[in-house]
Order: C-alpha cells, then sequence, then structure tokens
C-alpha cells in the first residue's frame, strides 16, 4: 500500500480509497498501542494476581497526567512542524526538532521530580488502598525513572507522522509492541520480577525504538534532522508549540481527573477488585476506540482539505464514509462485549469475584457504543475544518458537563451499578448534542452549496452572452 502521495489528490481520488490510504496506518498503529496496553493487563493480571491488576488501574491518571505533558509538546510541536514543511522552511523545521526534543527532556525530568517527592500521596488520592498501594508504587516508580524515553518515543513519533513518514512511525509503534509481547512474560514468569517487569518492559521497548528513532533522525542526508545548535530554546517555538498543543493537554488532563473519580466512586461502593474490574473494562474500551482514532486521523486531511477547497459534497461524503465505519466498529464492540464478556474478563485473569465484576462493568458501559463511534468522528470532524472550539466543547462537555455530575450522582443512587451507567448515560447526552451540531452545520453547507451553484450559474450565462462588440 502506497502511504504517501500528492496533496491535490485528496481533491480529486475517491474519496473511499483516499480514506483506505491515509487511515490504514494510523488503525495499526493504534490498534498496535491498544494491544501494548492489553498485553501488560494480561501478563499482571495472570502472573502477578487480582490485586496487582487493580495497582495497575491506579496508575491510569498518572500515566494521563504524563500522557497530557507529553502531547502538550508532541502534539503543537508535530502541528509546527508540518506548517514549516509545507512553506518548504526547512531551516525552521529543523529547529522545531530540536527544540521539542529539548522541551521533552525539560518536561519528562521536572514531571519524574516532582511525581516521585508526592508519589505515595498522589496514588492514595487516585484511588489506592494500603493493599493496592505497594502494587501502584512499584510499577510507577519505574515508569516514572523511564518518563524522559517515554515523552521523547512518542515526540519523535510525532514527528515523524508530520514529516511525511506515516509508515516509519507505524514501523516504530509495531515494533515496540512486539519487543513488549518477548519482554513481559521473560521478566514476570521468567524472572520472577512481578509488576516491576511489567514496567521494565514498558521502558525498554520505548528505549529500543528511541535509539532507532534518534538514529533516524540524525541522518544528515534527511532534509529534517537533529542538530546540535537547534537545542536551543527559542521563546517563539515554545510559546508556539505551547499554545498549540494546549487543546489535547486539556483533555487529557481533564480524562485523568475523571478517572480519579472513577476510582474513587468503584473503591468506595466496590472495594479494591472493582478498580481492577474498571482497569479490565478500560483496556478492552481502549481497543475498539483506537481503531476509531486511527479512522479519524485518516478523516482529517480530507475533510480539512476538501473543506479549504470548498468542494462541501466531497467533506459529506468523507464524514458520512467515516462515520459508518466507525459506527461499525463500535457496533462489533457491542456484540462481542455482551455477547462474550466472560472470555474478555477471563484474559485478564482468573480470579472469579473480579471476572464477575467485569463481565456486569462491560455489559453496562458498552450499552452506548453503537452511537459512540458517531460521537467521536463528529468532534473530530469539526477539528478537521478548522472550528476548533466545537471539537473542544464536545470532548471536554462531555467529561466535565456530563459525565462528572454522573459520577458524583449515580453511585449514590445505585451503588456501583451507578458508577458503570454513568459514562453510556454521558455518551447518549454528547452524541444528542453532536447530533444538534452537525445538524445545524449540513444547513450551512446547503446554503453555501446553492450560493455557489448560483454564482457558477451566473458566470457561465456571462460568457454565453455574446460581447457588445459582436452584436
Amino acid at each position: 500500500m502506497k502511504f504517501t502521495s500528492n496533496p491535490t489528490e485528496l481533491g480529486q481520488e475517491k474519496v473511499g480509497k483516499l480514506l483506505l490510504r491515509y487511515a490504514l496506518p494510523s488503525i495499526i498503529a493504534m490498534t498496535a498501542s491498544s494491544i501494548y496496553h492489553i498485553t501488560d493487563s494480561i501478563f499482571i493480571g495472570h502472573g502477578v494476581g487480582a490485586l496487582a491488576l487493580s495497582g495497575l488501574a491506579i496508575t491510569f491518571p498518572l500515566m494521563n497526567l504524563a500522557a497530557a505533558f507529553g502531547s502538550l509538546v508532541g502534539a503543537g510541536a508535530a502541528t509546527l512542524l508540518s506548517i514549516r514543511l509545507g512553506q518548504k522552511d526547512y531551516e525552521s523545521a529543523n529547529t522545531i526538532l530540536g527544540n521539542a526534543l529539548t522541551l521533552n527532556v525539560l518536561i519528562g525530568v521536572s514531571f519524574s521530580i516532582l511525581s516521585f517527592i508526592f508519589l505515595d500521596s498522589i496514588l492514595y488520592f487516585f484511588g489506592a488502598s494500603e493493599v493496592t498501594l505497594p502494587y501502584a508504587r512499584d510499577f510507577m516508580e519505574i515508569i516514572l525513572l523511564g518518563n524522559v524515553i517515554t515523552h521523547l518515543y512518542f515526540g519523535l513519533n510525532a514527528m515523524l507522522r508530520s514529516s511525511g513518514r506515516p509508515e516509519k512511525s507505524m514501523f516504530a509503534t509495531l515494533s515496540t509492541v512486539v519487543i513488549n509481547l518477548i519482554l513481559n512474560p521473560l521478566f514476570i514468569f521468567g524472572f520472577q520480577w512481578g509488576i516491576k517487569g511489567s514496567a521494565w518492559a514498558t521502558v525498554i521497548s520505548q528505549a529500543v525504538m528511541l535509539v532507532w528513532q534518534l538514529k533516524f533522525f540524525s541522518n544528515k542526508s534527511g532534509f529534517i534532522h537533529l542538530q546540535k545548535r537547534t537545542f536551543k530554546l527559542q521563546k517563539n517555538i515554545v510559546t508556539d508549540a505551547l499554545s498549540i498543543g494546549m487543546s489535547p493537554f486539556l483533555m487529557n488532563a481533564v480524562s485523568c481527573l475523571i478517572v480519579i473519580v472513577i476510582n474513587q466512586a468503584l473503591l468506595r461502593t466496590g472495594g479494591d477488585l472493582a478498580v481492577g474490574a474498571y482497569g479490565i473494562v478500560n483496556r478492552i474500551a481502549y481497543l475498539f476506540i483506537m481503531v476509531v482514532v486511527g479512522l479519524n486521523q485518516g478523516m482529517q486531511p480530507i475533510a480539512g482539505y476538501n473543506f479549504g477547497a470548498r468542494l462541501y459534497k466531497r467533506v459529506n461524503e468523507v464524514l458520512k464514509i467515516t462515520t459508518i465505519l466507525a459506527t461499525g466498529v463500535t457496533t462489533f464492540g457491542f456484540l462481542f462485549a455482551n455477547l462474550f464478556p466472560e472470555t474478555f474478563a477471563s484474559m485478564f485473569t482468573n480470579d472469579k469475584k473480579l471476572i464477575d465484576l467485569s463481565v456486569n462493568g462491560l455489559q453496562i458501559v458498552f450499552l452506548s457504543y453503537p452511537i459512540i463511534g458517531f460521537q467521536m468522528v463528529t468532534a473530530n470532524f469539526f477539528q478537521s475544518i478548522g472550528m476548533v472550539s466545537k471539537a473542544i466543547f464536545m470532548s471536554l462537555s462531555r467529561q466535565l458537563l456530563f459525565l462528572l455530575p454522573c459520577l458524583l450522582i449515580f453511585p449514590h443512587l445505585w451503588g456501583i451499578d451507578g458508577v458503570w451507567y454513568s459514562m453510556p448515560a454521558a455518551d447518549l447526552i454528547s452524541s444528542i448534542v453532536a447530533a444538534i451540531l452537525l445538524v445545524h452545520h449540513f444547513r450551512q453547507f446547503k446554503r453555501k452549496e446553492e450560493e455557489l451553484d448560483i454564482t457558477k450559474g451566473n458566470r457561465e450565462q456571462v460568457e454565453l452572452q455574446p460581447s457588445a462588440k459582436e452584436g
């Protein structure tokens, strides 16, 4: 499959064919990333125990927060890089690459130091108990030691995509997964390192591919490559990168807050194993969500290009196809989670109580999945055509306006089931809001199409009328 193409084909090639070409690398990379997290949980569940899974789930908010700071640099710098490359300003592109490397190191080290100082207090706040704290601490101590590696790895992967090398980014992601799959059982079962073994497998697999990324970007024959003089931070690049990265940072930070509230509610209503059940449900849900994220990444350049070219029918077409595919993926998840919940849960643990809690959570949380694909595509669609405020509103409103109040109210009414029901309830409300915004936007599209048709018709009439001299 050919991954790179002439940008003008975005307005000419068949939309379905374009979507496949642009989305496939992202889908493969996102699915691999999901498998990466699932395998960690499976090996920990079977190799260490059910309570270790609960300890792992406690670390999700802290890891989300680390990812938020990583995206603050990575997403912003990658966007700046693609803009400069589009302008053929390779000098600035090289400076952005070097500045991104320096920023990732500074933020990664600072985050690790602060987290180490207050680690136990943070984990207790995130929902740890005396029983699960040792597992969460053992895991996070290793992850925090390698936090700079993680920041650099994901940051350089974003740079690979932005510099027109999605296949290289995909290779890095897949290789990390393969290395992790080899090291996890070796460290957990072979060396008997327990949950620490899984953390070391994660850090080492990323470190190996980071070396490959650094070697790739050190090649002086490439049109962008690392240079010593570009490591010195420039105020305008830092400011622009952090400003652009603020949107994904806020979304990740809000996700961190939501997971904390969920963990605390589950600990209060169901105990430590309920927190572990959420870890299992979250990992499975993540698999289907990541496929939709891959589809959205494929849709983004197609929708944006055609919107800019005022080819609104093609914009509508890519939105329609992406929505159908995303809905198919999430409906598939809904069916599997409800038809084979025990099979899914048993992949992670042999503990009967944990399996039962996970089955209940899966069946409730996945109730909204037939519609969640539509909601995700709609939010990304608005971002793709430059309406970032609507996209941010949709993403943050689902978390803050809908999910958070449900999480604060429902558990008092229905106990642990109330925690689970909060999620599909928020999905339903946010999908209704998405539909309202989309209908309003389609009306605007229709008016613009009619105006274009009228303008085109008038122009053709003028061209067909004989001039005064000819008369």
